[in-house]
């Protein structure tokens, strides 16, 4: 096959022309082309009276007698060699981080035990359709805790900043599980959160077909160290012997962070952020990114980032094109904002976390505290039902609290209390995102328009804390390996899957 990069096509062609193209710059007919597979797909709409699709393929011919291109090369295949371990790993939480150092394990012939303290992903749905309607919170069974993590209930954006062959193996378990070849080369992956589900469902099944073993509704309660090594884990009152311990125990485990620092597992305070859900209409997006080109392309996303004078850093992270806002408390009594896309991204509205940094010294550099910060601006946005605070942009820059919403209406589903979002955020939080505001609108057109919506609180982006590790992915307490964005060393489902397969790497 050979490799032809960055052939650009109009909104308004198909992928169809691509045959014309690559005919015209292989110098051969169209008729001649076996096959097109396509390697890299992108937008580039940098300039929005000139939007292109630009595709990187390999292509094959019936007769390449005469052709000169580079040769495409498929990549290596990661090699797993099978070990054998005296006690099955113990892996807690069967998230990105988990659910991939699972797969490894179990391909290696390590049938580990995996420990998550939520339900299966059609038992977890039932209860989470059942928070939304009701506003009956199951503190282990939500969109933080289940099979999946809480990515399962996201976007499922899988685009990550790392630079590691382990990504695509990433990508190619997620597309042989049900989320579509196209994951494999989009410059923008997405499963969607109607197909996450079925995604992870199938992985952990093949986990289980190759000897992994998952319990769900299980929770670890306790650890056992001897000699500065652990030796075994207490979970649902039961005692299993390990000489690993894999922590993939995602960023709102925070009773299980406790019991972990109890124990004298070292852990550090880091930076996480805090702030709000920010809804437009999509439509408006759309025309902003793509200009008069938006009815030939998919849903528009974007990516803002600034640092201000005063040396906060204000972004947005968690883009959901055509998406929801979502009810992702964990804890009774607290309301936590998140955001999820389905598949076809095909709602009215965007929705978008708008983030202010927040350092360790605002909670005095201690990691329990760090929780606690999270947790008390939690509490103060709760109103009765887990309704969630929430404000209009202009109202929000004037100052004044909102009383009625206009056009664009909020997609929270336990609803809202038009109000103030000042009312339980930090004073410094706000006046960065009234500066950004400001900012971001040079960036796109009507960012800070006045009846877009602020969905208070956004506090649950990354983890509050790192729980320490050396080169090797080991604890000072040998055998635990902390994993993943609830341990403090990922970002997302990619980068999250990525370093659990480290995490298993070690151990094999």
């Amino acid at each position: 096959m050979f490799i032809l990069k960055n052939l650009k096509l109009t909104p308004t062609q198909s992928e169809d022309d691509l045959n014309k193209i690559c005919a015209q710059k292989l110098k051969t007919e169209t008729q001649n082309i076996k096959e097109i597979k396509i390697i890299k797909k992108s937008i580039d709409a940098r300039k929005k009276d000139s939007v292109f699709v630009i595709y990187s393929v390999a292509v094959s011919l019936f007769d390449n007698k005469g052709i000169k291109s580079e040769i495409y090369q498929n990549p290596p295949e990661l090699k797993i060699e099978q070990k054998k371990l005296e006690k099955r790993p113990v892996i807690v939480g069967f998230g990105p981080a988990g659910m991939f150092a699972g797969l490894y394990l179990a391909k290696a012939g390590c049938r580990p035990v995996i420990l998550e303290r939520g339900k299966t992903a059609d038992k977890r749905k039932l209860d989470v359709q059942s928070f939304e309607k009701t506003g009956l919170l199951l503190t282990e069974s939500n969109i933080q805790f289940g099979e999946g993590g809480a990515g399962t209930f996201s976007d499922g954006k899988l685009g990550t900043g790392i630079s590691s062959p382990l990504v695509r193996e990433v990508y190619k378990a997620f597309a042989a599980n049900g989320a579509g070849e196209e994951i494999l080369y989009s410059a923008k992956p997405h499963i969607g959160s109607d197909v996450l589900p079925i995604v992870v469902k199938n992985i952990r099944k093949q986990i289980e077909n190759l000897g992994g073993e998952i319990r769900f509704e299980t929770k670890l309660e306790d650890i056992k160290i001897k000699d500065g090594k652990i030796t075994a884990v207490t979970a649902n009152g039961e005692q299993i012997e390990t000489d690993n311990l894999l922590l993939g125990i995602g960023h709102s485990a925070r009773d299980t962070f406790e019991m972990l620092y109890k124990k004298g597992v070292p852990m550090v305070a880091k930076p996480f952020s805090v702030g709000v859900r920010i809804e437009h209409l999509q439509e408006e997006i759309n025309k902003a990114q793509y200009g008069d080109f938006a009815q030939y392309l998919p849903p528009a996303d974007y990516k803002l980032s600034t640092h201000l004078s005063n040396g906060l850093g204000v972004y947005t992270f968690c883009m959901c094109p055509g998406g929801y806002v979502t009810a992702a408390a964990s804890e009774k009594g607290c309301v936590v904002t998140n955001g999820h896309s389905k598949s076809a991204r095909d709602g009215i509205n965007a929705n978008s976390a708008l983030l202010v940094s927040v350092t360790p010294d605002k909670f005095e550099n201690d990691p329990i505290k760090g929780i606690e910060f999270q947790r008390k601006i939690e509490k103060s946005a709760y109103n009765d039902g887990y309704k969630a605070p929430c404000q209009l942009v202009g109202d929000f820059i004037a100052k004044e609290k909102s009383t009625s919403a206009g056009d664009i209406q909020p997609t929270y589903p336990r609803g809202v209390v038009l109000g103030s979002v000042e009312d339980c955020l930090p004073g410094y939080v706000c006046s960065a995102m009234r500066e950004a505001l400001y900012l971001f609108a040079n960036k796109i057109r009507g960012f800070n328009r006045y009846d877009a919506l602020m969905t208070a609180p956004e506090t649950r982006s990354s983890s509050p804390l790192r729980i320490v590790r050396d080169e090797t992915m080991q604890s000072p307490i040998r055998g635990i390996y902390p994993m993943g964005e609830g341990s403090g060393y990922a970002g997302g489902i990619t980068s999250s899957a990525v370093d659990g397969i480290r995490a298993a790497q070690s151990i094999t």
